[in-house]
């Protein structure tokens, strides 16, 4: 962390918990809950999925801080191109869930849903392609198929053009061997590594061991926009900024990392706001055919009352914020 810790009491004092209904379930989740930080520079968002323990969620922790009480860097652009999320809705549901989405140019879909089957996984990619034929097209997997799921899965989805396929099997060898056995067949899919890089303590060694053909990065999971700033730099791939399902503030945070890349190949993962059946701010940060601003956000102050979930829900976090503040300080 490259700034000193504020009082753990200040950060307490200035916390606001909030639940976000979502759409539809996504990635397990029907409600977010967030913890959101009022700081002299503006708001953070600390929003670590609740499996997560103190010692992986302290990084989510800094970034909060870190956008709380430090100015976002100097912008290279001013709007960010983004790709619309389809979750792991049935083929039928997939026209009504993208047209929440202004002209998308880029579509990422989830695959590997646990209790689902790969016949399911053609027929929504199948779907989206015929809907949106001109679409930058890319599937993302949350590490759902083992090697031998994921190679014949990749080539029977590579019919549809796919851009790149996201962390299709756990961890940093298993995305290596996939990528080994896609090339060995003739299938030049790009493979991009997100969880190999944000769950891991060397966020590096994916492009060391040339594991994968480009990098997910999400500035809460990392630690903030400086840390991640500097594995962008010393990574010898692309890279692609992705959201944590955060709120309109966290996607703030977000969109500043990507606007102070010096390389944007890739349209980044920064349109999840579309998914929450309603925000903390009264203009969410939604993008406009395809692209989203890079600006802070200021959340409504009705919304954060409205919003709150149970007393014991705000006590969790609050409890949350300190053991991941104590692992902070011991860092």
């Amino acid at each position: 962390m490259s700034f000193e810790l504020p009082p753990l009491e200040e950060l307490l004092a200035n916390s606001h918990v909030v639940r976000l209904p979502m759409r539809v379930r996504f990635r397990g989740v029907t409600q977010r809950e967030a913890l959101l930080i009022n700081g002299p520079a503006g708001w953070g968002e600390f929003s670590a999925f609740t499996e997560y323990k103190p010692a992986e969620a302290a990084r989510w922790l800094a970034a909060g801080i870190e956008a709380a009480y430090q100015p976002f860097p100097e912008p290279l652009r001013t709007s960010i191109p983004v790709n619309a999320t389809l979750p792991a809705v049935d083929a039928k549901d997939v026209g009504a869930v993208l047209e929440r989405y202004d002209a998308p140019h880029t579509i990422k879909i989830k695959v590997a849903e646990k209790g689902q089957d790969l016949a399911q996984d053609l027929a929504r990619v199948a779907e989206t392609r015929r809907l949106y034929p001109q679409a930058a097209l890319r599937v993302d997997a949350n590490m759902g198929w083992d090697i031998n799921q994921a190679v014949p899965a990749l080539k029977a989805l590579s019919q549809y053009q796919l851009q790149y396929a996201e962390q299709p099997v756990p961890g940093i060898t298993g995305l290596a061997e996939v990528r080994e056995q896609l090339r060995n067949a003739g299938n030049p899919l790009k493979i991009a590594a997100d969880e190999a890089v944000r769950k891991h303590t060397d966020p590096l060694e994916v492009s060391r061991l040339g594991a994968a053909d480009l990098m997910i990065i999400k500035a809460q999971p990392l630690g903030g926009i400086d840390a991640v700033l500097e594995i962008a730099k010393q990574a010898e791939l692309d890279v692609v900024v992705s959201s944590a399902l955060d709120t309109s503030v966290g996607l703030a945070q977000a969109a500043a990392l990507a606007s102070a890349l010096p390389q944007l190949p890739y349209a980044c993962g920064l349109s999840t706001a579309t998914l929450f059946a309603n925000d903390i701010c009264a203009q969410p940060l939604l993008a406009t055919a395809g692209y989203l601003p890079v600006r802070r956000v200021e959340p409504d102050h009705q919304k954060l009352e409205t919003l709150r979930p149970r007393e014991d829900r705000v006590q969790w976090w609050m409890k949350r914020l300190e053991n991941c503040y104590t692992e902070l300080t011991r860092g």
